[in-house]
Formats: C-alpha cells, structure tokens, sequence
C-alpha cells in the first residue's frame, strides 16, 4: 500500500516525542504562499465518471487472463478501467507501466482482474512471504468504500506471487488483523504479471439496498521507481486517499448475508516458567501437559452491525514484539497491540487521546465486541475481563486473585462527507479483598478508573482539518481515595504537495487519569508544532528534498517550565527507496521532586543536544537497510547515589531485511544505547540487542519461522560501592523462538511452536537489597521454555 514517497522518520526521543514544531513555522508559511499558489490542481472524484460494472452471467476464471488479455466474451462483458495517475513519485503523471483493470460481477462476487504490464519483468520485486507481508513488493490491489461515507474502507492487494493483504482502511492508517474470506491468485510473465480477485458479497458489509453505490478506488506499486499510481488519481495536494475516491454502481441484487462464523481451537502445551511475584521466593513453576480449548465468534447484525466473541481466547501463536530501548526511559514505552482480537476493528475506538490501549488486558477469558455502521452513526462497545491483574501480584497482595474488567463505547455521528463529532466512555475497575486496604467492608475496596467525553474532527477544505476533544475522569483507588480532573486536546493539519503543517496542544489536569488507555503523564499543557517543506525535483536521482522544524513545550498548571525542545532536519528522498536525513536539536528538562528521582531535593534543568541522521535504502531487491545514528547528552535517570545526572549518549539502530532467495525473508536488528560520563568518558553503560528473524515460504499456506535474540546491560560492576555510576545490574538475556505455520486462509490454520529462554540468573534465586534477582557474570540458566500445538478451525454459516 502507498506511502508517502517523500517521507523520512523524524527522530522521537525516547519514544514520547511526536512531530511538531515552533511559531517560526508561520514564517515560514507565509514564505512559501507563492509556492502553494503553484501547487498541482485539487483533483476530485467528480472529475471521474462514476463506474457502472457490469452483471456477468458466470465469473471470469484466472485462465481466462493468462496471456495478458481476456478471452473474448469477458473482454466484451467486463468494464475496462484505465488511466492511472501516481501519487509519487511525479504526482499527476502517467504510471509508468502500463495497467489494465476489467469488473465486474455476478450474484454471489465482485470480480477484479488487473494485467499489470512490466517492461522489465526481471526487475519486478516480488517475493513469496507470510500473508499480509507484501509492502516491499510490486503489488496491486483496491479500496471499497460500502458505505461511501470516506472514512470506513475495505482493502484487498496481492503480490505476483498472489500472497494476500486485506484489512480496513479509516483514511488514517490500515488495519491489516481484519481478515476476510476471499479468492485471489496472480501470476509472473514474460509481460509482466495477472493478478485476479474473487471478492464474495457475504465478506462484505453494506447498506441493505436494491441498488449498491460504493466508494472505490484501485492502486498499482512498482517499487524500483518509488511508483505509487492510482485510479483515479490520489494527490498529495489533497489530505487523505478516500475523500479523492471515485463512485461505482451497477451493483444490483446483492447481498451480504446475515452469516455467522465459529473459530474453535484446540491448544496443547508444555512449559516451564519463573514465578518472581514474590520478592522474599522465587520458584520455577510449569506443566507436562496443560490442554486449553476455546472459540471465537462472529455475528452479523442488520447487515452492517456485527458483533465479535471470544472464550478463552489463546495467543500462543502472535508475533513477538519488535525489540525497543527500555533501559534508562523516564515514561512507559510504547508496544503496540499484535493479538487479533484487540487488533480488528480497533478504528472504530480511536480519539485523538488514546483511551483505549488493549495492552492493558493482558490475560482475559473472554471479550465482547459489537462495532459497524447504522446510517450516519458508527458504533463501537467493548468489554472484556482481564485476570493478570490479579496473577500478577503475590498470593498476600490485596488484590491478589481478583479479575480487572474493562468496559468501552463509543458512538460518532458523520457530518457531511469528511466530518464528525462523536462521544466515548470508558471504565475499568477491580475489586480488592474486603478490608484489606481500608477500614470498612462495602464498596471502600472497589477502584474504578471512569472516562467520558467528546470528541469532533472538522474537515475544512481538501487540505486544512481541525480535531478536537474534551474529556473528564473520574478515579476511584481500592484504598478509598478518589481523584479527578479533565483532560482536553486540539490539532490542527495542514497537508499539501509541498507544505505539512501539524500543530496540537494538550491540557491534562493533575488529577486526570486513564487505565484503559496509554498515557505517560498528568499535570502538563504541551505545545507541540512541526513544518516541513518540500521541494520536489523529480529528477533522474533526486525526487524530493527540505527542511523540517520541530518544536515543544510544557509547563504544569502552576506555570513551572517542564521542557523545551526544537529540531533542524533536513530531507532528502531518493530512487530506490532511498532517504537521507541530517538531524540537530536542542532541548531542556526540568526535573523535580514531585517525580520521585531519589536525591533530588529542588527543582534541576538538564540540557540535552544531540546531532543525528536517518538513512535507508531498498536500491538492491535483496537487501532494504535502514537506521539511525545518534550522538549527544541525555539524563542518567538510574544513577548509583544521588539525583539524576547529565551524561554523553550515543545511540544506533540499524534494521537490515535480506532477501536471499525469493521464499527466504531475513530482518535483522541491532540496537545500541550508550551512556558515558561527561568529561572522564567513563562508560555508565551500553546496552546491545541483536535480534535475527528468519522466514522461509514454503508455499503461500506453509512457513517456518525461526527468532533468535540477544540482550545484554553491561555496566562496571567492578568498581566499588560508592564509585558506582548507575544502579542497574548486568543483565544478559538469549531468546529462541520457533514456529511452523499452516495457514489455509483466516480461521483454519496449524501452529506448532517452540520457545525458549536464558538469562545470567544466580541459580539460587536470590534477590539483593533492591528487591531485584541476584545475577552471575557468565552463567546462564533457563527461566523459560514452552512447547505448543494449536489447531483452528472456521465454520461459516
């Protein structure tokens, strides 16, 4: 799916910082007036003629296309569809490839076939990898908008090995964990390659009409040349890819089907863990043979409403999580949600304050979910229990044994086409063990964590947006005392072929709080800003290049400055999915004793600057790197004695994706974080993590997947007590992860999987005066390892 061709990451420090930047940024705007004045013409979805597809008496088979033209009868029954435009990397100029797309339709499908000619054939990126994984491939595929509401999409693309990617497109970011039933295949040539889509009507949702008139708009990658083309055209002058859709109909006599579907799964597994919830005895825990079984369920409502179940739910099989920095972070770091369940439909709970982080449930044993479209109003309510919360703790904890249960709705109304205002609340309590934090025994040990507010996004014009929201909270601690405040947020975006303009600023009250959603911290007003400006040569090598201003700042509600940042970038985007981008900052954080640092008895600022770039490249098939290097000062949150302190940091990451043979797929990783004292240069301490994914495609269904991971914080342990530089530990940590898939299609699958893990532990278990498990220099000792088989299986009805 198309991105930004002229994108590259702008640098987020430790993972809290978003783009933005300063005042100077209108400026710089009103610089750049003459340049908009010139920009490329708004194209809109009027200046198409509508679709009108055509009713087949049988559906076209993939045979009837292989030799790059539909036999006869389909070339006479099925509409044609030509024309594209790219996006990038010339916005408006023809595809550079010559592509052909032919519909049409019968009772029970929407039929799609594509004849994607490649005057290279031998330079097509294509490879055979798990489903979904196919961004870095020459892939076609389309959007359908049901509803022609433009902010609820369905995808379907493939790759000319026909490996599938489907999901839900809310015009913001596509939501790959919605899987749906339907056929494709795609095959190479001498020409180029066939891609074929049989689509059925009862894996869709929409209005219960005689006659269906659906948003939709179709899209061709070819990834040497940066090529993102459209039909019909998508611009970069324009926010967003589905308020430039076009209009299809013809679509007579269908319908969706008020299906149901049952996934039951069977799990068997083997393990042996580490159970440390006790500070004062860890143990090691597990079982030969621990069956499981369970099922997920989904139900469709009224056409458009469906309503999702699941009992004892089992993750076993889910991606592990991308490796982060974690080591000396001052707020929680970000991992996003990988389990599907929380995954699908996850757009319709979105506001611009994240309320709903379904990481938070860690372990439930069943979850409801009901979301879809009635008209002008979307619908999304949640609830689901979680029993980690309870495990978690030691058998003598007060909350020990006790369920957390979460509890979500969400309603938004459309305003016009690109509009809407809506209303979200959300609740999670849990119950504690009666008198054990307070002196009575009613409801004293019931906390409840509950939000409610609204929220509305305005689109303006093709290219200005506003967003806002206001929010109360209401929090109740199993101990009996109470907290309370409001929270309230507004964004404004700007986006055009040559000027981003994004400005938000949050006001969070000392007593506001969510323990449903993410959030780092209360009691802030941030100002947050960023420009950019792009030039846009399109030359042979160069496509785009400019600057990027980045800007922040926060104080509490009594006026004290809490930081102040500011970044130079500059741009440069290349051929060959190539970018380069220098990076300078400067920036200020003030600490206090209110944040709990240890030996800080005042207020402390700590100046922190750094120099910086982002680099990548995809020039060669077979290889896509891509990373950062960093240099400058950060905080020593961790130091041995006394408050925090200023240090030299340096920073790498590199990302590395080897593709030797087409069915072969290797992402490699290196993390590197290091902090030394300024002056003396002596190390405080480097933290490494390598991290190696290998996957090898047997066929579309059958892969085996192999992860080996390596960790290690070194500090000088040496050196004596009170010469101690950081109060961490040497840790040392080694994953293995094995897994082999069987997956022939969405629901019914086979996983078997192998995981196991090793960390420097003292085999005694012991814990040091710090309450953390005593470690050995070089000795290893396994704290974890499972064996598991799952089986799945759909039942449609």
């Amino acid at each position: 799916m198309a991105t930004d061709p002229g994108f590259c990451p702008t640098r987020r420090r430790a993972g809290t910082r978003k783009r933005n930047t300063s005042v100077l940024c209108f400026v710089l705007l009103s610089v750049c007036s003459a340049a908009w004045a010139g920009d490329t013409p708004v194209v809109r979805a009027s200046e198409y003629a509508r679709l009108h597809v055509p009713r087949l008496d049988r559906g076209p088979k993939f045979e009837d296309f292989t030799g790059m033209r539909p036999s006869p009868y389909f070339a006479e029954k099925m509409l044609k569809v030509e024309g594209f435009k790219q996006r990038g990397p010339v916005d408006g100029a023809p595809i550079s490839q010559r592509t052909e797309v032919y519909l049409g339709f019968t009772d029970q499908n929407l039929y799609v076939v594509c004849l994607c000619f490649d005057a290279q054939p031998a330079k097509m990126r294509t490879h055979m990898v798990r489903r979904e994984l196919i961004d870095d491939d020459d892939q076609f595929g389309f959007m359908v908008d049901p509803f022609l509401d433009r902010k609820h999409a369905v995808f379907f693309y493939q790759n000319a090995y026909g490996i599938q990617q489907d999901g839900i497109w809310n015009d913001q970011q596509p939501d790959y964990s919605y899987d749906m039933l339907w056929r494709s295949d795609a095959k190479q040539n001498g020409e180029g390659y066939v891609a074929w889509f049989e689509i059925p009507f009862r894996s869709l949702r929409f209005p219960a009409r005689d006659l269906q008139t659906w948003g939709i708009f179709f899209e061709r990658d070819v990834r040497r040349n940066n090529e993102y083309a459209f039909y019909p055209r998508i611009s970069t002058n324009v926010q967003g890819f589905m308020s430039q859709e076009t209009e299809m109909d013809g679509l007579t006599q269908i319908s969706p089907g008020r299906n149901m579907q049952f996934i039951p799964y069977l799990s068997m597994r083997s393990f042996r863990a580490l159970d440390d919830r006790d500070p004062n005895q860890a143990f090691f825990t597990g079982k030969h043979v621990e069956p499981r079984a369970g099922v997920d369920a989904k139900i469709v409502l009224k056409d458009s409403l469906v309503l999702d179940a699941t009992v004892n739910p089992d993750f076993a099989q889910v991606e592990s999580d991308e490796p982060q920095v974690t080591l000396n972070q001052r707020f929680e770091v970000f991992f996003p949600e990988k389990r599907p369940f929380f995954l699908e439909n996850s757009g319709y709970f979105e506001t611009p304050i994240n309320l709903v982080f379904t990481r938070r449930i860690a372990d439930p044993e069943y979850g409801l979910r009901l979301t879809g479209k009635l008209g002008p109003w979307a619908l999304g309510a949640f609830f689901a229990d979680d029993k980690s919360a309870g495990h978690s703790v030691p058998a003598h904890d007060p909350i020990a044994g006790n369920k957390a249960y979460f509890s979500v709705l969400r309603l938004s109304h459309d305003l016009g086409k690109e509009s809407s205002v809506g209303f979200i609340y959300t609740d999670r309590e849990q119950r504690t063990a009666p008198g054990s934090l307070c002196d009575t025994t009613d409801t004293c040990g019931v906390g409840f964590n509950r939000i409610g507010g609204f929220d509305t996004k305005l689109k303006f014009n093709s290219q200005w947006s506003l967003n806002a929201q206001a929010l109360a909270s209401s929090t109740k601690f199993n101990d009996g005392t109470r907290g309370a405040g409001p929270s309230y947020h507004l964004g404004l975006l700007h986006q055009s072929r040559h000027v981003t303009y994004d400005a938000k600023y949050d006001d969070t009250a000392p007593g506001f709080q969510t323990e449903t959603g993410f959030f780092r911290r209360p009691d802030i007003r941030q100002l947050r800003q960023f420009v950019l400006y792009r030039f846009r040569p399109e030359g042979k090598h160069l496509l785009t290049h400019g600057p990027e201003l980045t800007a922040l700042n926060s104080w509490d509600h009594s006026g004290t400055r809490l930081e102040w940042f500011g970044q130079f970038a500059y741009a440069l985007s290349f051929r060959g999915q190539t970018y380069l981008q220098p990076y300078a900052d400067l920036g200020h954080e003030r600490l206090r004793p209110i944040d709990g640092f240890s030996g800080l008895d005042i207020n402390r600022d700590y100046a922190h600057r750094h120099v910086g770039v982002f680099f990548g490249s995809a020039l060669f098939k077979q290889l896509n790197l891509r990373g950062e290097a960093r240099w400058g000062t950060d905080t020593n949150f961790d130091p041995a004695n006394g408050p925090p302190v200023l240090a030299d940091s340096s920073v790498l990451s590199l990302t590395a994706t080897v593709r030797p043979l087409d069915r072969l797929t290797i992402d490699n990783t290196y993390l590197l974080t290091r902090l030394r004292t300024q002056g003396a240069g002596a190390n405080v301490f480097n933290d490494h993590i390598v991290r190696s994914k290998w996957n090898y495609q047997f066929t579309r269904a059958l892969s085996l997947r192999l992860i080996a991971q390596y960790s290690a914080v070194l500090v000088n342990a040496d050196l004596p007590a009170a010469q101690q530089l950081t109060s961490l530990q040497n840790v040392k940590n080694f994953n293995a992860d094995v897994l082999l898939t069987y997956l022939i299609h969405p629901g019914t699958a086979v996983y078997v999987g192998y995981n196991s893990n090793l960390q420097n532990l003292d085999p005694s278990l012991g814990f040091d005066p710090n309450g953390n498990l005593l470690r050995t220099r070089n000795q290893f000792i396994n704290d974890g390892r499972q064996f598991f088989v799952k089986v799945s299986y759909l039942f449609r009805f």
